[in-house]
C-alpha cells in the first residue's frame, strides 16, 4: 500500500518543516518493498517558485486547483509570519476542502494558524511552537492548546510543535504505520533521537517577566530573583507586594496565570537551568543556590515541569562540550 502524503506550503515557509518529514518518509521508503511506504508530493495555490523563510526557492507539484481527491495524509507547513498574518483565503478554502477528508491531516509548527483560520482546531487538542502557543489560544479559544507537547493527535488531527518537531512527528507516523523497529532505523540515518525526551517546554523560558518594576508584581519579582536561596510562603510574597494574602494570590493569577509557589518555582527552575548550561557546578550546589531543600526537590520540580531530569537536561543543553571537526 502506498501512502499518498501532501505537504501545503506557502510564501515564507520554514524550510525545515518542510524537508524534515519529507526526508523521514524518503528514508521509510529505502526500508519497504516496492509498492509500500510514502509518495510525497508538496502542494500550494501556484506551481511557481515560492520563497522560503530563509531564501531557498520550493517548487510545487501539484496546485490547489489540480487535486482532485483526497490524500491519505494532509500536513500544512509552518513559517514564522504565520501567527501574525491575517487568513489567506485560497489556503483555508483548500485545507477545509481536502483536509478532514484525509486518513490523517494536520500541521508542522505554526501551520495550525492556517487550520485554525480553516476552522479546524475547534474543540481539538493540538499544540505549535512555544513562542506562538499562547497567541495560538488567544486566537483560536474553542481549540485546547497544550503548550508543551512535542507533538500533539486528536483523532486524524496531527500537530507538531516547533520547527524539527515536525521530524519527531514524522517518525511517530512511521511508528503507526510500520512499527518502531522502521522508525528508529529511520531516526539512526538521520542522525536524531527516534522519541525525543520533555517536552518543548525545555527550549522555552518557564517564566516571562513583565508589568511595571515598581507594581507591588514588579517589586515581587525583582525580590524573588534576586534572593533565590531565601524560603516564601504566600504570607511572605504578600508582605513583598505589600498587599493582602488573598490580593496578591489574584494579582498572580490575573497577571502571570499561575499561583505565587509557581511562579517562584518557574523562577527557581528557569535559574538552574541556566547554571546547568552554563556551568559545571554540582546538581547538589545548584539546587542549594537555587533555593531548592535537597536535589530531590529539585529533580522533582524539573520532572514535574519539563518532563526530564536535571541531568538529563545538562546533557541536552549543555554548553561546555567540544567540537569535533
Amino acid at each position: 500500500m502506498i501512502r499518498k502524503v501532501a505537504l501545503v506550503i506557502h510564501e515564507g515557509v520554514q524550510a525545515l518543516d518542510v524537508a524534515g518529514p519529507l526526508d523521514v518518509f524518503a528514508e521509510a521508503n529505502s526500508f519497504v518493498p516496492e509498492g509500500e511506504g510514502y509518495e510525497c508530493v508538496i502542494i500550494a495555490e501556484h506551481t511557481r517558485a515560492m520563497r522560503a523563510s530563509n531564501g531557498t526557492l520550493l517548487l510545487a507539484d501539484l496546485s490547489y486547483a489540480e487535486v482532485q481527491e483526497p490524500f491519505h495524509t494532509t500536513f500544512v507547513a509552518g513559517g514564522p509570519g504565520l501567527p501574525t498574518k491575517p487568513a489567506h483565503g485560497p489556503t483555508r478554502t483548500w485545507l477545509r476542502r481536502w483536509g478532514p477528508p484525509s486518513e490523517r491531516f494536520g500541521s508542522i509548527c505554526t501551520g495550525a494558524f492556517l487550520l485554525g483560520h480553516a476552522g479546524l482546531l475547534d474543540d481539538r487538542t493540538v499544540t505549535t511552537h512555544w513562542q506562538s502557543a499562547g497567541e495560538l489560544a488567544n486566537l483560536f479559544p474553542a481549540a485546547r492548546v497544550e503548550y508543551d507537547r512535542i507533538y500533539a493527535r486528536d483523532g486524524n488531527l496531527f500537530t507538531s510543535a516547533g520547527v524539527t518537531a515536525g521530524i519527531d512527528l514524522a517518525l511517530a507516523l512511521v511508528r503507526e504505520d510500520f512499527g518502531g523497529t522502521m522508525s528508529l532505523a529511520c531516526a539512526k540515518r538521520l542522525v536524531v533521537v527516534a522519541q525525543r525526551q520533555g517536552g518543548q517546554s525545555q527550549f522555552s523560558p518557564l517564566l516571562i517577566l513583565s508589568g511595571d518594576p515598581a507594581s507591588p508584581l514588579g517589586k515581587v519579582q525583582a525580590y524573588v530573583m534576586a534572593h533565590l536561596s531565601e524560603p516564601y510562603s504566600v504570607e511572605r510574597i504578600a508582605s513583598l507586594a505589600g498587599t493582602s494574602v488573598r490580593s496578591v494570590a489574584r494579582l498572580f493569577t490575573t497577571e502571570l496565570d499561575m499561583t505565587p509557589h509557581e511562579f517562584v518555582e518557574g523562577v527557581r527552575i528557569d535559574k538552574a537551568r541556566n547554571l546547568l548550561e552554563a556551568t559545571a557546578l554540582p546538581v547538589k550546589v545548584i539546587a542549594y543556590e537555587c533555593g531548592f531543600t535537597s536535589p530531590e526537590h529539585m529533580r522533582v520540580a524539573f520532572q514535574r515541569r519539563l518532563n526530564l531530569s536535571p541531568i538529563r537536561y545538562r546533557e541536552n543543553f549543555s554548553a561546555g562540550g567540544s567540537f569535533l571537526g
